[in-house]
């Protein structure tokens, strides 16, 4: 998994070997069609994907030996306060903007991005409430060091990142 983020919420992730882009269209100084330009999937994170409910959804399973060898079905499920985005033989990636869902033992081994002036809470929620495998934070230099001056002591295994506009993270 890679992570591209631009700012505010737009993010370019490449999953599953597909690609997706959320919120092409919130972030100015990048052109939106070089942003979505090979992309498999385009989605806003405003609530227009289809919800699923993450406290009963399970994360597909790896093909066998015996399987075609074709690429897994990459999906986009909208849930509260952001997105779940799911390939199969890929860590489970959570893209929060709001409120931080309840979810099943999936979310352990979760990658989290958390976006905008209220990442360093978002942060500090989803640790506490799942205890992921990767927090990134996505947002300004205050809202990065608030998260880490908060996260330092009590991450038990849980990885803390900042999200750089520009930059891509290999997950």
């Amino acid at each position: 998994m890679k992570l591209t983020w631009f700012g505010g919420t737009t993010i370019r992730i490449h999953i599953g070997g597909r690609i997706l882009v959320a919120d092409p269209a919130r972030i100015s100084g990048v052109d939106p069609g070089e942003l979505v330009s090979g992309a498999d999937a385009v989605f806003a994170l405003d609530g227009s994907l289809p919800e699923i409910d993450p406290v009963l959804w399970e994360p597909g399973r790896a093909a066998t030996m015996l399987d075609e060898d074709v690429l897994g079905e990459v999906t986009a499920h909208g849930l509260a306060g952001g997105a779940l985005i799911a390939a199969v033989g890929e860590a489970p990636l959570l893209l929060l903007t709001g409120t931080i869902p309840k979810a099943g033992r999936w979310a352990r081994d979760a990658v989290v991005a958390v976006f905008g002036e209220d990442g360093d809470r978002l942060a500090a929620a989803a640790l506490e409430a799942f205890g992921p495998r990767l927090i990134a934070v996505a947002g300004s230099d205050a809202v990065v060091e608030r998260a880490f001056a908060a996260l330092r002591e009590r991450l038990a295994g849980t990885a803390l990142v900042a999200l750089e506009a520009g930059l891509a993270l290999e997950v």
